[in-house]
């Protein structure tokens, strides 16, 4: 079992089952998913970005990423219908721990300049969004090999009610926040 998923039950669901005086335990919020999103967009020029993209989620992520196409066609962009400008992930279970786990303790301090998450990242039903600029801070990814820094977009998905619930598991979870 993950480590940060034996923390949760052990620790974290007692904490918030106190703080905010739920009668049965699984009222207590927790992560249903995370999923990670690659946008790449020089893949409608040059189809190997978008190979290498993949590559890289897939180390990030731990399993295999799935492709995610245009919906339509813009012609500003030079963009057709079904043309792959992407890449995904939905991590749950383990995988979803152990994710979280490397990018609060190792990802996370390698950022230049962060100072915490804006608290609100929030969409207003407990789930967490957020982007990172650069994709090589996570320590799977070697740096001499990389060609083009990307962005991610990460979005924890949670069982909480309200933004106040999210945002106390994810403090539980030592996600830092400013403020």
């Amino acid at each position: 079992m993950a480590r940060l998923k034996e923390f949760y039950n052990s620790k974290i669901r007692c904490e918030l089952m106190d703080e905010f005086n739920y009668k049965n335990i699984l009222q207590v919020p927790r992560i249903l998913k995370i999923v990670i999103n690659m946008g790449v967009g020089s893949a409608v020029k040059d189809k190997k970005n978008i190979e290498i993209a993949s590559k890289h989620l897939s180390l990030i992520a731990g399993q295999a990423p799935i492709l995610t196409r245009a919906r339509k066609s813009i012609a500003g962009f030079k963009l057709r219908e079904g043309v792959p400008i992407g890449t995904k992930v939905t991590l749950r279970r383990s995988r979803m721990y152990e994710f979280l786990d490397r990018l609060v303790n190792v990802a996370m301090p390698r950022i230049r300049d962060f100072r915490g998450f804006s608290t609100s990242s929030f969409d207003g039903c407990g789930n967490f969004n957020f982007g990172i600029k650069e994709h090589i801070i996570f320590p799977e990814i070697n740096y001499d090999t990389v060609d083009c820094i990307r962005g991610l977009d990460i979005s924890i998905e949670t069982s909480a009610l309200t933004n106040k619930e999210g945002l106390s598991l994810m403090r539980c979870f030592n996600v830092p926040f400013t403020g």
